[in-house]
C-alpha cells in the first residue's frame, strides 16, 4: 500500500476541513449541537454569543499537545492546521451562503454526514481535528475499539449535559446528527480493516535482499 504524497495530504486536509465546516454551518443554521469540542463550542457560542471559530480552536489546544506526544509531530501539526482551517471556514461561510428556510431535521442529517465524511478523510491522511478525536484515536490504537464507538459514547455524554440549556426537540435532532456522524466513522474507520498486506512474491524478494 503506497503512502499518500504530501500534495495528496494537503488537498485532503483542505477538502476534509471544508466538509466539516459545511456540517457545522448546517448545525448552526438549525440551532443544533453535536458532540466533542465542536459541540462544546456550539453550546458556549449559543449561550455567550461568541463566534464558533476561536472557541473551537481554544478548546482543542490541550489535545494538540496529546497528539504531539502520542502520535508525533506530523500528526499534531496536521491536526493544528486542520482545526485552524475548520475555525476559519466555519466563521466565514456566511459570507458566501445564507439559508432563509431549512428544516432542522435536514440540518441534523446533513451536518452529521458532512462532518463524518470530513473527519474520515482527515483520519485517512494522518490528521484529525484535535479534541476528543485524538483521544478516540488513542483509545483505538491502544485498545482496538473503533473511533466511532468511542466518539459516540463521548458525544452522548455532552448532549445529555446540554439538555439543561436547549429544548428536547433540538436535543433529539442533535442526537440524530451525532449518531449519523459516528455511524459514518464506525462503518468506515475500523482498526483492523485497513492493513498493509504483501503478496508472497514481495515477501520472498524482500527476504532475498536481506540475505
Amino acid at each position: 500500500m503506497n503512502k499518500h504524497s504530501k500534495k495528496e495530504d494537503w488537498i485532503a486536509i483542505v477538502t476534509g476541513t471544508f466538509l466539516v465546516a459545511q456540517g457545522v454551518f448546517f448545525l448552526q443554521t438549525g440551532h443544533l449541537l453535536t458532540g466533542g469540542t465542536a459541540g462544546l463550542a456550539l453550546l458556549v457560542g449559543q449561550l455567550s454569543g461568541l463566534e464558533f471559530g476561536p472557541l473551537y480552536f481554544l478548546l482543542n489546544c490541550p489535545f494538540y499537545l496529546l497528539a504531539w506526544r502520542r502520535f508525533g509531530a506530523r500528526f499534531a501539526i496536521n491536526s493544528v492546521i486542520s482545526g485552524g482551517l475548520v475555525a476559519i471556514f466555519s466563521d466565514n461561510l456566511t459570507r458566501f451562503i445564507s439559508v432563509n428556510n431549512i428544516d432542522p431535521t435536514y440540518c441534523a442529517i446533513s451536518g452529521g454526514l458532512l462532518m463524518g465524511l470530513g473527519m474520515l478523510i482527515l483520519f485517512r491522511h494522518h490528521a484529525s481535528l484535535g479534541g476528543f478525536n485524538v483521544l478516540c484515536l488513542y483509545i483505538q490504537d491502544k485498545m482496538g475499539i473503533s473511533v466511532g464507538k468511542v466518539q459516540l459514547a463521548i458525544d452522548a455524554c455532552i448532549l445529555l449535559t446540554s439538555f439543561f440549556f436547549t429544548s428536547p426537540k433540538l436535543i433529539a435532532l442533535s442526537v440524530l446528527g451525532a449518531f449519523i456522524l459516528n455511524i459514518v466513522l464506525a462503518m468506515n474507520h475500523k482498526p483492523t480493516r485497513y492493513q498493509v498486506n504483501y503478496d508472497k512474491r514481495a515477501k520472498v524478494n524482500r527476504s532475498n535482499q536481506q540475505a
